[in-house]
């Protein structure tokens, strides 16, 4: 069975009903909206058929509109695996192996060139719902491949296998280039310049721990909590200078919900708290260690903004306080 990830199914019906949409309409779906939140994904053809009835009962364009409105974060996992992409059109190399994290429906192929790339949506449309997600697919594109850059990078030319829409002035606000209909393939045409601009790139650990992670979730296998538990204790290492990070944070860095990230580490005998001093104790144990290290300094690793909460956080740890502690 072919399958859409219930994140866009969900994002395609709050932006229906942003516009307007009547909530009634939807109690035809074969998917119903009181559903979604048991649902990690719904048939392809139940996808289809609301892009139609959405089509029917909204202004014309609604598919290229909820396009411009996608998120990276709205691609979940796939999304995150974006975010540590070096350069933007790596995000189509990266979908060719993994888009199947959110459909086996979609298929992106690059045809690169000295001066122009394009980028092929290889995705035969059999109905109309289908015309409707490719449009509204090349319409994330544009707005994911500006989030990723930083920039206002637009397409030079995009192109439709199906039939022009009478109304085209959604198509024109979106693209900003020429768009042709009728055409021998579904293609973004960009400036290979511009799909090789630099991203704001995450940090090496982050960057592993996601591909490690879009992997396991493509290939059916769950990690382990024992590697949750690990893995978690790297983020959280690497976060504290900045501040004690909260468990939304760091479910949003693996791609799990909060509940199921507690239910993970409940498992190894864990709470996310306990991991937070785990790391906090080891690491200012450890820097107290190198006497070049100041007090103010360890405080900083372990995220504490002031040296005088560090102090008495230390102290109810250990019983000694960091100089005593450093001092025996």
């Amino acid at each position: 069975m072919k399958y859409i990830s219930i994140n866009l199914y969900r994002k395609v019906i709050n932006s229906a009903l942003a516009e307007g949409l009547d909530k009634n309409i939807l109690k035809s779906l074969p998917t119903p909206i009181n559903e979604i939140d048991n649902l990690d994904a719904v048939p392809a053809s139940h996808f289809f058929e609301l892009h139609e009835l959405l089509d029917e009962n909204l202004n014309p364009g609604f598919s290229v509109r909820v396009g411009q409105q996608m998120k990276i974060e709205d691609y979940g996992l796939l999304g995150l695996a974006w975010k540590t992409c070096s350069w933007a059109g790596e995000i189509f190399y990266r979908s060719e192996r993994y888009f199947k994290l959110l459909s086996d429906t979609y298929i992106f192929k690059v045809e690169q060139q000295a001066d122009i790339s394009k980028v092929y949506l290889l995705r035969d449309a059999n109905r109309r719902g289908l015309e409707l997600s490719n449009e509204a697919t090349l319409s994330a594109s544009v707005v994911v491949l500006q989030a990723l850059s930083n920039s206002d990078i637009l397409p030079v030319k995009v192109a439709f296998k199906h039939n022009a829409p009478k109304d085209l002035i959604s198509y024109k606000e979106a693209f900003r280039c020429p768009i042709a209909f009728n055409q021998s393939n579904n293609y973004l045409t960009y400036k290979t310049e511009d799909l090789n601009l630099p991203t704001v790139k995450a940090d090496t650990s982050i960057n592993k721990f996601l591909l490690e992670r879009v992997k396991e979730a493509t290939e059916g296998i769950e990690m382990g909590s024992d590697k949750i538990v690990s893995d978690i204790e790297k983020l959280i290492k690497d976060a504290l200078p900045s501040g004690i990070p909260s468990v939304t944070e760091i479910s949003e860095i693996i791609g799990m919900s909060n509940r199921t990230l507690t239910r993970r580490l409940s498992e190894k005998g864990f709470t996310f708290r306990d991991l937070i001093k785990k790391k906090q104790i080891e690491i200012s144990k450890f820097l107290l260690r190198k006497p070049n290290t100041s007090i103010a300094q360890v405080a900083f690793e372990t995220g504490f903004s002031e040296q005088s909460s560090f102090n008495r956080a230390f102290k109810r740890w250990t019983g000694k306080t960091p100089v005593d502690y450093r001092n025996s």
